[in-house]
């Protein structure tokens, strides 16, 4: 049996795909964004593998979410769960960045870096992605136009990106990018066609099969089935010209 963080774990899918991989006979660690919201956990935190609490569009706390997961013991998989949408504005972390960009795109690539090399990482992608081609001049939003739609595609491309990056970096590690889908939770609505069961299905299947199927990397995938994303997240440029920037902006190193 495995252990497995999962960020964002409180609720939707993150919640969903713990509790089936509890189920399964799985360890869990979970993740909460303040010790309020691991109240909502408390049915699942007794067995669990502990609840590690911090904000991920603040990088002070994303680098105490590392420093806690790994005071737990190395990971077998992390899924790169939690996220946001569709920010009315740009916002301001405390370090000055987007918080769609902080916590959709830093945390995830800080917490890579900074969590001990597991044997697998999943990044939660969107087919939404697709939308978020473009330059990395104004990552952060700086310059132009506040366009939520467009700063959430651009960050889901990104992470996409950067699971093939880790694919290509660390052949070590067994690195996808998994799109849900849209899926009926409190980001994504009533009235979506995903119920959450499904939506949960692959990100736990690659974090813990040994089948063949899922014992591969640099994968973009959807219900099971790899499919072609956006040319960027596959162009080697792109990145490592995102890996360059995220450094900058992060102050940490990954390759």
């Amino acid at each position: 049996m495995g252990r497995i963080f999962i960020t964002g774990s409180t609720d939707g899918l993150g919640r969903a795909a713990a509790r089936t991989l509890m189920e399964e006979g799985h360890e869990v660690v979970l993740h909460a964004r303040s010790e309020a919201r691991a109240s909502a956990v408390a049915d699942l935190a007794p067995r669990s593998g502990g609840v590690v609490i911090g904000e991920l569009s603040s990088a002070v706390e994303t680098r105490r979410i590392a420093d806690q997961v790994n005071g737990i013991g190395r990971m077998d998989a992390v899924i790169h769960n939690a996220g946001t949408y569709l920010q009315p504005s740009r916002g301001s972390t405390s370090e000055g960045h987007a918080t769609t960009l902080a916590v959709n795109t830093l945390a995830p690539y800080m917490l890579t870096a900074l969590i001990e090399r597991p044997g697998r990482l999943i990044y939660l992608s969107s087919g939404l992605h697709r939308g978020g081609a473009g330059s990395l001049r104004d990552i952060d939003w700086i310059a132009r136009p506040w366009d939520p739609g467009r700063a959430y595609s651009e960050s889901k491309l990104q992470v996409a990106a950067l699971a093939f990056a880790v694919a290509r970096r660390w052949p070590d590690v067994l690195s996808n990018a998994v799109d849900p889908g849209w899926v009926r939770t409190k980001m994504g609505g009533a009235h979506a066609p995903v119920d959450i069961e499904t939506g949960q299905l692959t990100q736990t299947w690659l974090a813990v099969s040994n089948g063949p199927a899922a014992m591969v990397s640099g994968g973009y995938w959807h219900n099971r089935q790899q499919q072609a994303p956006a040319p960027e997240v596959m162009d080697l440029a792109f990145q490592d010209q995102l890996a360059a920037k995220l450094a900058e902006m992060t102050g940490v190193v990954l390759f």
